[in-house]
């Protein structure tokens, strides 16, 4: 029978090993409350795809990439389709200069492959033996992680709030700046500002954003690119496919396809 939750958290919390390594899958459409570690992490989507709801926002991981959180972040994970992962934990004193910041990126297969590793190790262990070595190279990669744009900020403004719940619930909706000045009864130019002071982002940059990461959630279960299109309010595939390019570099098959190749 699989530990409880609460169990687990307080495993890792417990274990005093400067650097611990989990694997863990969950059901689809299983929640993990929310909750904070006292140690980083590093969570890496083998299969399936999260969506990670902090304080500052939300963060999509898609499949064969990981999100990074600092020690202390409080975050629930949303789990789309069955999700089979792998987490990385590191004591805040084992290491400097990781990073800040939640953010999405990249796992090269380098770092896979030390992941992998790492979870066999028996602690604790010398820094000069292979185990500390093999340590000592996954901080380095975790320092030089590239970052992906998966981001969606969440404004504390109730005025935006409103508009971004709307498009949380319904990320198709065409409604204009103007649009919205008219409803709210509001200058769209304080939209505007408002927008750019809550999330550094312009109203058409959101609603773009929020698009997008909904593609990715249901690109990753396996709906056809024409169907996410059109229920995203995209006129074309080929408009969609421009846009998921311009954001991220590359088509969407491809974005897919990248890291599964290296599998």
């Amino acid at each position: 029978m699989r530990p409880s939750f609460e169990e687990r958290l307080a495993t890792v919390d417990a274990n005093v090993a400067p650097m611990l390594c989990m694997a863990t899958d969950y059901a689809p459409d299983e929640r993990i409350a929310r909750h904070a570690h006292r140690k980083h992490q590093l969570v890496y989507a083998v299969q399936g795809v999260m969506v990670v709801q902090a304080p500052a926002g939300q963060w999509v991981v898609p499949p064969t990439r990981a999100i990074w959180m600092p020690a202390g972040t409080v975050h629930s994970i949303r789990c789309i389709g069955a999700v089979h992962m792998r987490s990385l934990f590191v004591q805040p004193g084992f290491a400097r200069a990781l990073p800040a910041e939640l953010q999405v990126v990249s796992i090269s297969p380098l770092l896979r492959e030390l992941i992998q590793a790492v979870a066999a190790i028996s602690q604790p262990c010398a820094a000069n033996s292979r185990e500390g070595r093999i340590q000592a190279l996954i901080l380095d990669e975790l320092r030089t992680l590239p970052v992906l744009p998966l981001h969606l900020p969440q404004p504390a403004d109730p005025r935006i709030r409103k508009i971004c719940e709307r498009l949380n619930k319904h990320p198709d909706d065409d409604a204009t700046l103007e649009d919205w000045a008219m409803r709210l009864k509001i200058a769209a130019k304080t939209i505007q500002r408002a927008f750019d002071r809550e999330t550094g982002m312009t109203f058409g940059q959101w609603r773009q954003q929020i698009r997008l990461l909904r593609a990715l959630e249901r690109l990753a279960t396996g709906e056809k690119v024409l169907d996410v299109a059109l229920q995203l309010g995209y006129e074309s595939p080929s408009a969609f496919a421009t846009m998921f390019k311009r954001q991220f570099g590359m088509t969407p098959s491809r974005f897919f396809n990248a890291n599964a190749a290296e599998h």
